[in-house]
């Protein structure tokens, strides 16, 4: 007896430290959050704002050093940047790091004096949200090379795919875990003694702490660009555990470390009465076999335990037992916004707009997500089973089960519905973006599939409606209604499932309002006093189409319209993309004719985002030339 009160004892001081540590972990998150909030603004994914020198400019003389200025403050790598000959070699340059100790500012020193022709900088850097961006632009000295540059892409397609196999089974973990351990310990105490529920659960520990692994060891191949093989590197992976991601990684371990060791104190007895140790050492008759299996409630008081042969009179064992009843709740409340917070405080919640109020809105979504689809799988597993297969009492425990699943399921659907709404419009912004990016349309197929859930949940809680408080008939024979029930059930876990793989997927993609660039379609009136020396375009207009309007290639369609809006053909037209505040020289623009009025820019290369200008040099005699400029934005 002595023994079991100390054991009671010192349970109830693990789950004091316990909740210490998630707490401390949960503090040190938000503040780190706060820290950066002031510090720094937030952006979405990382772009290169400008570099010197700029994309295709032609030097006298080599260049001393690359320099890139990003629009946030970017992590660097062994291979941030690289430099590339005309023959697509990597020529040795300087260590990559900050300029002037600028977290957004990253330079190179050059080896002097280059050969002349054109070099390549291809540059990597993982953004605030832990993804990772590329690009290249090309400069030359003395004189450009007569072939383009080979850019060599040597990163490992497997990296990414692993990666996000990995974030998709810690979502599937931590549904597993808190999900399911609701339904198991407050919806189904019961099924604290049913070995497959805790088996469910375990499985989903075991997830968590897989994927979570897989993503801190993939993360640094995916920010350098190398193979698999880089897993087993240490320098990447302290270069990983040196980042946001990585601490927020390693925070993640330590929660479900700790919240594993509650749930398995959780779902034992907390003490033994005398009585009840003598019954655990009986022969295994049909009464032992009963009293051993009888579950006690978390929640459970004095008298209940007395009943159930669980006595806490003993001044210990009270004081462990209400510290039980009190520290299990609180710190899987504790632990739960803690593993929400290792999400949103390193990923596309803590960049873009309105951070104070996108992370705690991720936070409740994810929460609801996982609360209801690992409820859900417990439940599934439960239910659809052959009722041959299946103890009567055991049945008959899942009824209130269900009937209090029903309620949860509602609540998370409100909680997802109208978090969902901030945040799709938070990273998608306009309906434009919303078809015309892969984040928008990932965001499409994620909304149809959670409609299709709605579906299925509502038969769902028409059948659970229908019953009341009347038996629903678990232990019988399967009715037809019952048999809907389970498929629906199913259905509802196999769309749960692939809604969380769509959601992995979008971890993973640029936010629509980040990545989504309208193409430009702008028409200017032909000047008037040109129009003399060219009378067909007198009244005309130059239409200008740019598509992607963003950083790097683009294609810019000229249309020379005559007055009545028919194609008017001229001798030539040249191009120029000038900055608007005219910091950095004019870039070249190669045009061509396509057709009688219908000339393409097929290669415009815009070095980074901003206001820009197409000047266009339209030839209409042998004698006269007229400008024409078309502003316009890249993103």
């Amino acid at each position: 007896m002595m023994s079991g009160m100390h054991l009671a004892g010192r349970r109830a001081r693990l789950f004091t430290r316990l909740a210490v540590i998630a707490l401390l972990v949960t503090g040190g998150l938000t503040l780190d959050l706060a820290s950066v909030a002031v510090t720094r603004p937030a952006y979405a994914h990382a772009y290169l704002l400008e570099s010197s020198p700029v994309d295709g400019q032609v030097l006298d003389r080599t260049p001393a050093e690359v320099r890139l200025r990003f629009n946030e403050a970017v992590n660097l790598g062994q291979r941030s940047i690289q430099l590339l000959d005309v023959t697509g070699k990597k020529l040795s340059i300087g260590a990559s790091d900050y300029s002037d100790g600028k977290a957004n500012t990253a330079r190179t020193s050059l080896p002097p004096n280059l050969a002349e022709g054109t070099y390549v900088v291809a540059w990597r850097v993982t953004s605030a949200d832990s993804h990772v961006v590329s690009g290249a632009f090309s400069f030359s000295v003395g004189h450009p090379s007569s072939m383009a540059v080979p850019v060599e892409q040597d990163v490992d397609p497997a990296v990414p795919v692993v990666d996000a196999i990995g974030r998709g089974l810690a979502f599937l973990g931590v549904a597993l875990v808190l999900g399911g351990a609701l339904f198991v310990a407050v919806l189904w105490p019961a099924g604290r003694a049913d070995r497959r529920g805790r088996r469910i659960v375990w499985s989903g520990f075991a997830a968590l702490t897989a994927g979570t692994v897989v993503v801190l060891l993939v993360q640094g191949p995916y920010a350098e660009g190398t193979s698999l093989s880089g897993v087993f590197d240490p320098d990447l992976l302290g270069a990983t555990l040196s980042t946001r991601l990585g601490q927020a990684l390693l925070a993640r371990l330590v929660i479900v470390l700790a919240l594993g060791v509650a749930f398995g104190i959780a779902v034992r007895p907390i003490l033994l009465s005398a009585d009840t140790v003598a019954v655990r050492h009986a022969p295994l008759s049909a009464d032992t076999v009963a009293v051993r299996s009888a579950p006690l409630p978390v929640g459970i008081g004095a008298a209940e335990a007395e009943a159930t042969g669980e006595s806490e009179t003993t001044g210990e064992g009270e004081a462990a037992g209400s510290t039980r009843r009190v520290a299990l709740p609180a710190f899987a409340a504790v632990g739960a916004v803690a593993l929400m917070l290792t999400w949103t405080l390193a990923d596309h919640a803590q960049t873009g707009i309105q951070t104070w109020l996108a992370v705690p809105a991720t936070s409740l979504h994810l929460l609801a997500m996982a609360l209801w689809l690992g409820g859900l799988i417990l439940l599934a597993a439960c239910v659809v089973i052959p009722a041959g297969r299946r103890e009567p009492t055991r049945a008959i425990s899942l009824e209130p089960a269900l009937r209090r699943f029903s309620l949860l399921a509602q609540i998370c659907f409100a909680v997802i519905a109208v978090t969902g709404l901030y945040l799709a419009w938070r990273q998608v912004g306009t309906w434009g973006a919303l078809g015309g990016t892969d984040f928008g349309r990932l965001l499409l197929v994620k909304l149809v599939l959670v409609l299709a859930v709605l579906a299925l949940a509502a038969g769902a809680r028409r059948f659970v409606r229908r019953r009341g408080r009347e038996p629903l008939g678990l232990d019988a024979a399967p009715s037809a209604a019952l048999r809907r029930l389970r498929r629906s059930v199913a259905g509802e876990v196999v769309l749960g499932i692939a809604v969380l793989s769509i959601t992995a997927v979008l971890v993973n993609t640029a936010p629509a309002r980040a990545s989504y660039a309208p193409p430009v379609d702008s028409t200017v009136p032909f000047p008037a006093a040109a129009a003399d020396a060219a009378p067909g375009l007198r009244g005309g207009s130059v239409e200008v189409k740019i598509e992607p309007a963003r950083l790097g290639s683009n294609v810019a369609d000229i249309y020379i319209n005559g007055r009545d809006g028919s194609l008017v053909a001229v001798p030539e037209v040249s191009g120029a993309l000038e900055s608007r505040d005219r910091t950095i020289p004019a870039l070249p623009v190669k045009v061509a004719a396509a057709e009688p009025g219908h000339y393409v820019a097929n290669s415009m290369s815009i070095p980074y985002p901003g206001d820009w200008v197409l000047r266009l040099d339209i030839r209409i005699s042998d004698f006269d030339e007229t400008p024409v400029r078309v502003p316009f934005t890249a993103r």
